[in-house]
């Protein structure tokens, strides 16, 4: 049947219709906090980044001779990181601050000398971070222990996770907690406000090993909750146990500066099952709006920023202290006051709510106000009225270097000392540095990228338009339903749109990225089998050509790894398939069409295996594109399917995310989804925590901003559009495939449909030709190379995915420039390492940045080392 999405709208009808939707979000002034906090996007960085294709369309930096520019801005924010927090090493982001908590406290068992198997979480921490640290924990068996820090007990855990400044605004300085932890061999993790640490002490600076955060007030809109880039900066020592990227410097093949990801042997997609974490996507767009604020603003900036944000809090605190109220933490506060109201916490609520103002409700008789960059005296003025204090009671004198926490935790290092935060900060000089970075890279804007595994293709502008409408993007996560129902309203239309597309009956959008999505599913499949007395099935089976995220989110959900081969055709080998399948068989993870781009055509047969041994069987949505309009994984016999809306829906990849990874699953397990989830009411929309839920994925409603965008895609589309999706795309790869085996042969002599893999394991033996070598000197010749060396099982593999916003004129250039490339490495006496030979960097060695690590501006000993 027909998909039944109505008629494609206009642009102009369409933004009517998306901008009713967007008031029917009430506009106030949130300052509930909790880690979303207002700010200012410089316009400069709006325009030049968030708006601009150059970056908002690249592709994650894996070809770094086309990529300099983003890997510089991320260096920038490695370096940011690394001075506010003072740790040596920080990563170039992750998905978000509860997330990269979890990933903090898995990093912390690999690395802690301590054999014990608990966790501590200070009770301080935001509960959001409590929340996903929980859910992450139980199926590895973890421990977590809540309370005080006062009631540690560092004997009983192999580490313990603090907030700084805590939920409840207080600040505290746990040099003590991190010695006594460090005495039982423990590690001290510290999840830090990046603002407040340009005004307090480091986490390094107290003896934390490892700490991690937003940066989302460093000019990135709150967004209902994401995409924001979070970051983890670690000690030295455990720099190999750190998950995500790490852009390192390296030398060319011409002796020349040249950066790259470092340390890529942790990851995933090398160790597979072995790997420190599933993640995937960083958030590279955002962590770039970030690096740019920081560029901007400089040192001196950013801390008259926080001093600003300060003293405005010491102002309201004196007016509200002038009425009568006791205001916090004795210690002090940087921005937050958890305000005592008794019996009055309703009514006060319903006071600001009178000014336009959203507070924070704190147990039943406090009240949290959190201030930031963007409050101004009128809301300072409106607090007070609605506490009832006297007319200028907020106007008390605040001395310009006045701070209110303990002389102890004053900031007394310096930090982003080196030069690139300390450029001229007019828009024409940031504009121009901006403008040079862009240079350097290739993204959609310029030409073609045609990665298999990774669809990349057109990327509507209007989508962004939409997502930049001022309700949306300045939404706070925890503002109470009834004043976000336009949100609501996105996201449950959004459910409709991918279940009757996929064939399943509900969903959650939690998962930021598609990494994750996969450990939803698996946890949702451990949590069903446990419910139903089937703990015993602990084996997960995965293809051996899978993505390598899935074999890494079996294990971080506590599954064992059993992996199946594939048969001579590129297809699941089913008989061996048959011998896998025993009692301990829990689930099966399958992308179809399958990694080598092909149709599994005993698609019924595997899932029928697996459901008569009670197994369930999960689809890894990252090849959804093949399909959509044609036919749907539910009907193929899946349970559980994620879809990855930054491919299949055309979002922005953002040089290596933001992504977004909802999960859709059959009715039998709509109550095990991570919570809550939007229902449908007569009247409105409403959160509806499922009775089973395996708790919460992100800090709150995943990639919000990305999932709107994906709906825009889709509306636009509408039936006629959505229902051809999935053709145009296999027709694309289909014309390509007849055109490309004209020049090297195909891995398999099957039909392909959205993707395909060439190999040119002939070429190496009669010429010493290897797939990195073709898919260099594509990049000389203004293509993005194809995806190398994947899938694994194939031997020097190129895969192709030219995406259906592609035309045929594009395709025919990019094969004939593939048989020109073919014929000159052929021709005699040429130097394959010489390739690229015309972009801004030679091929960067990839053994230094491994050797010698330098992730940030204020370690180049690299360079002393290799001159």
């Amino acid at each position: 049947e027909p998909l039944d999405f109505g008629e494609p709208m206009s642009e102009q009808a369409f933004l009517a219709h998306m901008r009713e939707i967007a008031a029917e979000n009430s506009v106030m002034t949130s300052l509930i906090g909790q880690g979303y906090h207002g700010t200012v996007t410089p316009p400069v960085i709006q325009r030049n980044v968030l708006e601009n294709p150059a970056w908002y369309t690249a592709y994650t930096p894996y070809q770094p001779e086309i990529s300099q520019g983003r890997l510089e801005a991320l260096l920038n924010f490695q370096t940011m990181v690394s001075d506010l927090t003072g740790l040596e090493i920080a990563n170039a982001s992750l998905l978000d601050e509860s997330t990269a908590a979890a990933e903090a406290m898995t990093m912390a068992q690999r690395v802690a000398k301590s054999k014990a198997m608990a966790f501590f979480v200070d009770e301080n921490c935001h509960p959001q971070n409590i929340a996903v640290l929980r859910t992450r924990a139980e199926p590895l068996g973890i421990e977590v222990i809540v309370g005080a820090p006062e009631a540690l007990q560092p004997e009983r855990v192999f580490g313990a996770i603090f907030q700084y400044p805590g939920t409840r605004g207080g600040l505290r300085d746990f040099s003590a907690e991190m010695d006594a932890l460090h005495e039982h061999r423990a590690v001290g993790i510290v999840i830090a406000d990046p603002l407040a640490l340009c005004l307090l002490k480091a986490p390094g600076e107290m003896g934390a090993d490892i700490a991690v955060g937003s940066t989302q007030r460093f000019g990135v809109p709150i967004g209902y909750g994401g995409p924001h880039a979070a970051y983890m900066s670690c000690r030295d020592a455990f720099k190999r146990a750190m998950p995500g990227r790490l852009v390192g410097v390296s030398i060319d093949s011409h002796g020349n500066r040249a950066y790259r990801l470092s340390l890529q042997t942790r990851e995933q997609h090398i160790r597979r099952e072995k790997a420190t974490s599933n993640v995937c996507t960083a958030q590279a767009l955002l962590a770039v709006m970030a690096s740019f604020y920081a560029v901007f603003h400089g040192p001196e900036g950013l801390r008259a920023i926080a001093q600003r944000v300060h003293q405005n809090t010491l102002r309201l605190a004196r007016g509200l202290e002038a009425a009568g109220f006791t205001t916090g933490d004795s210690e002090g506060f940087f921005d937050t006051l958890c305000v005592a109201v008794g019996d009055r916490q309703a009514a006060l609520l319903q006071a600001a709510l009178d000014e336009g103002i959203n507070l924070r409700a704190i147990g039943t008789d406090h009240l949290g106000i959190t201030l930031d960059e963007t409050t101004g005296d009128d809301t300072i003025d409106a607090v007070l009225r609605a506490f009832g204090a006297a007319e200028g009671a907020g106007g008390g004198a605040v001395q310009a270097d006045e701070v209110l926490f303990p002389e102890a935790l004053v900031r007394r290092s310096s930090f982003l000392d080196h030069e690139i935060f300390h450029m001229n900060r007019s828009e024409t000089e940031m504009m121009r540095y901006m403008r040079r970075l862009s240079d350097r890279d290739l993204a959609l804007d310029r030409a073609m990228i045609p990665l298999g595994s990774c669809t990349m293709k057109y990327n509507p502008r209007f989508a962004d338009y939409v997502a930049g409408l001022n309700t949306f993007a300045n939404s706070h996560p925890a503002t109470p339903s009834a004043f976000t129902q336009g949100n609501l309203e996105v996201l449950h239309e959004l459910e409709k749109f991918l279940i009757e597309i996929t064939g399943m009956d509900n969903a959650t959008f939690q998962p930021p990225a598609g990494a994750s999505g996969e450990l939803t599913g698996l946890l949702i499949i451990k949590k069903y089998l446990e419910e139903n007395n089937l703990s015993n099935k602990t084996d997960i089976i995965v293809p051996d050509s899978a993505h390598g995220t899935n074999p890494a989110s079996a294990k971080m959900a506590g599954f064992n790894v059993v992996e199946v081969s594939t048969d001579v055709r590129g297809m699941v080998n089913i008989d061996d398939l048959k011998e896998l399948v025993n009692e301990n068989t829990a689930g099966l993870m399958l992308t179809n069409p399958n990694t080598g781009g092909l149709f599994e055509e005993n698609i019924m047969e595997i899932s029928n295996i697996i459901h008569e041994n009670g197994g369930l069987v999960y689809y890894d949505g990252a090849n959804l594109n093949a399909i959509v309009g044609v036919c749907r994984p539910g009907d193929m016999g899946f349970d559980i399917v994620h879809s990855n809306l930054h491919k299949t829906f055309a979002t922005p990849h953002g040089g290596g995310g933001p992504g977004s990874g909802p999960v859709a699953v059959k009715a039998f397990l709509k109550e095990y989804l991570p919570g809550p989830i939007v229902e449908k009411n007569e009247n409105n929309y409403e959160w509806y925590m499922p009775k089973l839920s395996i708790g919460r994925m992100h800090g709150y409603h995943g990639n919000f901003l990305v999932a709107l965008r994906a709906l825009v895609y889709m509306k636009l589309l509408g039936k006629e559009g959505l229902d051809t999706l999935g053709s145009y795309a296999v027709l694309n790869a289909r014309y390509l495939s007849s055109v490309i085996s004209k020049v090297i042969p195909l891995a398999y002599n099957e039909p392909c449909m959205h993707e395909f893999v060439a190999t040119v394991k002939d070429l190496k033996k009669s010429h010493k030709i290897k797939a990195y070598d073709v898919g260099k000197a594509l990049l000389d010749k203004g293509f993005h190379s194809p995806t190398i060396y994947f899938p694994l099982i194939i031997e020097e593999a190129l895969m192709f995915e030219p995406t259906e916003t592609q035309t045929v004129d594009t395709l025919d250039d990019l094969a004939e420039t593939l048989k020109a490339i073919i014929d000159e490495l052929q021709g005699e006496d040429v130097s394959l390492e010489e390739y690229p030979k015309n972009l801004p960097v030679g091929r960067p060695n990839e053994l230094i940045p491994a050797k010698h690590l330098t992730v940030n501006w204020g370690d180049f000993e690299l360079l002393e080392l290799t001159e």
